[in-house]
């Protein structure tokens, strides 16, 4: 299950990230938000970051007008990695070496069709494990309140 989220500025792309899930016969939780009315991102992200962290969903995808606000809103939430995507490298690398669990797009910022392929690279894409697997573990240490400083 994939987690969705947006406010009233990512809204717009929402359909076209759904459209991507359908394809790809994923199902998915849509936490809103559903109209143009002004709203605050970090309820949405927060929404969709949590249902990620609890294993309600494997992943998630959230979407505001730059996707900035959104993913540091996703990223509070203990057991969250999510990354800001504008490019399908991007969206690969985080996958295949970080282990993202959240996707943050920004409407204003990545048009319909990118936003497809971007979603649909991250989605299809895998961790590699191996030598990643230790610099996540690292950022789980960060993210649990730890340090990596002597």
């Amino acid at each position: 299950m994939i987690a969705i989220g947006c406010d009233h500025a990512g809204i717009d792309l929402k359909p076209h990230v759904i459209s991507v899930l359908e394809e790809l016969g994923l199902p998915y939780k849509d936490f809103g938000t559903f109209s143009h009315e002004s709203v605050d991102y970090p309820v949405y992200g927060e929404l969709a970051a949590r249902a990620v962290a609890s294993g309600e969903c494997e992943l998630g995808i959230v979407m505001c007008g730059t996707g900035v606000g959104i993913g540091i809103a996703a990223n509070k939430v203990r057991g969250v990695r999510c990354v800001m995507c504008s490019d399908c490298y991007s969206a690969l690398m985080s996958r295949e070496h970080n282990d993202a669990n959240v996707l943050a797009m920004g409407a204003r910022v990545v048009g319909s069709e990118l936003a497809k392929m971007i979603v649909r690279t991250w989605l299809t894409a895998a961790f590699n494990g191996e030598r990643h697997a230790r610099r996540v573990g690292q950022l789980q240490t960060l993210d649990g309140g730890g340090t990596l400083l002597p």
